[in-house]
């Protein structure tokens, strides 16, 4: 099965974004911050796809996305920043450091799981 790490320092979104990929057939890894990922892949975990948030404590969206980008496992892996915030600069830093795509939050759960699955169908 196609697994989806979930990044996200709010509680209620890791939540709700769960409830709709786990609706949509995948199974859902979270993570409260870009450390606690790293942390997770570090131990093993071979997400199919990647959603993550820019600002977060600890280790923030972009400092995560060059993390899993230097990582064996995560290397090739689409990554999916989803934020609110609307500064074109962030977007490119996102981009530079590797990320595949971008989503305003808060999408719709169609259009998540339309990205989703285009980018890691399930198996």
């Amino acid at each position: 099965m196609s697994t989806v790490l979930v990044i996200d320092d709010s509680a209620s979104i890791v939540q709700h974004f769960s409830m709709i990929l786990q609706g949509g057939g995948y199974e859902v890894a979270t993570a409260g911050n870009g450390k606690e990922g790293i942390d997770q892949i570090d131990a093993g975990l071979k997400p199919s796809i990647i959603l993550t948030d820019l600002n977060m404590p600890d280790m923030d969206g972009v400092a995560f996305i060059k993390a899993a980008r230097r990582t064996a496992a995560t290397r090739f892996t689409p990554i999916i920043v989803l934020s609110s915030d609307t500064d074109g600069r962030r977007r490119d830093a996102a981009r530079a450091a590797g990320a595949s795509g971008w989503l305003t939050k808060p999408p719709q759960p169609s259009q998540l799981l339309a990205v989703v699955k285009q980018l890691a169908p399930l198996k």
